[in-house]
């Protein structure tokens, strides 16, 4: 209690090179009755992985347990925290429809709802003394910080910002807290010293501009800092360790990652690593070396804790069912009979009231799209994949420079109408992944109760800012912008679920606006470029594709008696070839001497 008085009596008074790259083990999620025994004791990690759409909570024991489902539903569990005594987890979850925190018992697996209301709450953190919980809450169009009494069920908001407040890490001395905030322009980790009473308390610990901070973690005593990190100019993108014994020392990068958290006696750090459409589970020591191979998982990590954690053995009765649970696939595709096509070729299908210059999908893909646009409506509450920038494009007609060799023509992508950025309901964050950089797409939900979607943390990255006569911002090809609004869902995580990828943006994306390619995604089944296209066109049409050129004030050529290959435009005389050949017109130099010469003189 005097850890929770210390905290609010000073919030009250708030005013207005080589990168190590693991080695990828593919390892399945266990879907059949796993071993009912569980080791006394060990480092245990709770993840929450995305699934067909939703986010589970997960079992895992590096090299000892395999990755084991312990929730399951149509429903969300994320950002799982184990409780100082290890006996507990807390998590948030929409499995009443409104996001609420939640705490399970680890011994038995129940489940206690600690919060309820209309409002968004989630990333819960525990006090020292595991009293309290520190959560991110959506109040007044923004996400703010507060805390509940995990017996009494009492909540106090701690801060009251314009900026977005969130994820909070409660220090183990009780007197600091680390978040993560916008208040200084872009996502940046901030300290809340705890015994200071004016705007002296908070300190920006990572600073960085052009870097978008995220997921802050205390190790056991509070002596360092984790975070990641994603990194638009300078640096490393990835995991970073702050060191609270030197605090104007910058953090330090010790490897790859988007989030992680420390083991019990912070010697290593678990990761997740992040590729363009995959995730993977990894460990590092302080000094960056990977200690583990890495663990494949089925989708997008939403929070992951780690600790010496004593479970029931067996496991309890709702660990072991929701282990049992069958993943079934989200749809399965379906040849629509029609015409013969040569050669055992493919062909393309229409798709139903959607609004597209050619709406039209590859048949082995149309039953993804179909059931992805219904999902869609159910996630966001309107249909916004009624209307697309580009479905199937015919090979006879032109894209822009640089695509020449684009998805669209093999009938396996689509590209989401991006002028729903211009009218606010989407926005794109940007995500750079090696030299590569992609986009996260998220699509504004029509109710705004908070029955739908979730608040965006990270600034989203404005393109049309480029514009704004600014070099470093046209350099940059933009730049963040604030945090908007409401709740959103999360369109590129969405159409993962159903086999879709993101496509990187083109090298000169800066420069080039459409090179971007922010709202396309791909259904490859495994197949390269040249091959998908094989299945709709003959090989000799790839080698030599007639395009339809754009019409032009260029006139028609006139054929005429002149054997010249390529009809001559200019005013000037043709030359016409003959046997014998003779000097032009234009040719013929006449000279004109100053001086008339005198004939010779005959002498008879």
């Amino acid at each position: 209690m005097i850890i929770l008085f210390l905290f609010l009596s000073a919030c009250s008074q708030q005013s207005g090179d080589v990168v190590s790259t693991p080695t990828v083990t593919q390892i399945e999620v266990v879907e059949t009755e796993p071993a009912i025994t569980v080791n006394d004791g060990g480092d245990f990690v709770f993840l929450s992985i995305e699934e067909n759409g939703y986010a589970h909570l997960f079992l895992y024991q590096p090299q000892n347990y395999p990755l084991t489902r312990i929730t399951t539903g149509e429903w969300n569990d994320v950002a799982p925290a184990l409780s100082p005594d290890k006996t507990q987890l807390a998590f948030a979850s929409d499995r009443n429809d409104f996001w609420d925190l939640y705490v399970m018992d680890l011994q038995s697996g129940d489940v206690t709802q600690i919060t309820n209301s209309n409002e968004y709450d989630s990333a819960p953190s525990w006090s020292p003394d595991g009293s309290f919980l520190a959560y991110e809450t959506y109040v007044n169009d923004n996400l703010e910080i507060a805390v509940v009494n995990v017996d009494s069920k009492e909540v106090i908001q701690l801060t009251q910002d314009s900026a977005s407040d969130h994820s909070p890490a409660w220090a183990l001395d009780g007197r600091h807290i680390a978040f993560v905030s916008t208040r200084g322009g872009d996502s940046d980790v901030w300290l809340a010293d705890l015994d200071i009473a004016d705007d002296r308390r908070y300190q920006n610990l990572s600073n960085t501009p052009f870097a978008s901070e995220n997921n802050p973690v205390w190790n056991f005593d509070g002596s360092q800092l984790l975070w990641s990190s994603i990194s638009q100019t300078v640096g490393f993108s990835g995991l970073y360790v702050w060191n609270a014994s030197e605090p104007t020392r910058s953090a330090q990068w010790i490897g790859d990652g988007y989030i992680g958290t420390w083991n019990q006696n912070a010697s290593q750090v678990i990761a997740v690593v992040s590729a363009p459409n995959q995730y993977f589970v990894t460990s590092y020591d302080l000094e960056g070396n990977v200690l583990q191979t890495s663990l494949a998982v089925s989708g997008r990590v939403r929070g992951l804790t780690w600790g010496n954690v004593e479970l029931s053995n067996p496991l309890p009765d709702s660990f072991l069912k929701a282990s049992l649970e069958n993943v079934s696939p989200l749809w399965s595709p379906v040849v629509t009979p029609g015409a013969e096509v040569p050669n055992q070729r493919w062909y393309v299908v229409d798709i139903e009231d959607v609004q597209a210059p050619y709406p039209q999908l590859h048949d082995l893909v149309d039953e993804s799209f179909n059931a992805l646009r219904t999902r869609v409506i159910i996630e966001t509450g309107w249909d916004a994949l009624a209307s697309l920038e580009n479905a199937f494009v015919p090979l006879t007609t032109n894209l822009e420079p640089g695509f020449d060799n684009d998805w669209l023509y093999t009938g396996r992508a689509f590209a989401i109408n991006s002028l729903m950025s211009n009218a606010g309901w989407m926005v794109t964050v940007r995500e750079d992944i090696g030299a590569q950089t992609y986009w996260r797409i998220y699509i504004r939900a029509s109710v705004q109760d908070g029955s739908l979607g979730e608040p965006i943390h990270d600034a989203p990255w404005n393109l049309n800012a480029r514009y704004d006569l600014d070099p470093a911002t046209y350099e940059q090809g933009g730049k963040y912008a604030l945090v908007p609004a409401g709740y959103w869902i999360d369109i590129t995580s969405l159409v993962s679920a159903y086999g879709w990828e993101r496509l990187p943006s083109l090298p000169n994306w800066r420069t080039f606006y459409k090179g971007a390619r922010f709202s396309t995604f791909v259904l490859t089944n495994g197949l390269d470029w040249y091959s998908a296209m094989k299945e709709l066109y003959p090989a000799e049409a790839l080698a030599t594709p007639t395009r339809v050129l754009a019409p032009t004030l260029t006139p028609t050529p006139t054929p005429t008696s002149t054997p010249t290959k390529i009809p001559t435009r200019t005013p000037r005389i043709t030359f016409t070839p003959s046997f014998t050949p003779t000097m032009p017109a234009t040719a013929t130099i006449t000279l004109t001497p100053s001086v008339t010469p005198t004939p010779p003189t005959v002498i008879p």
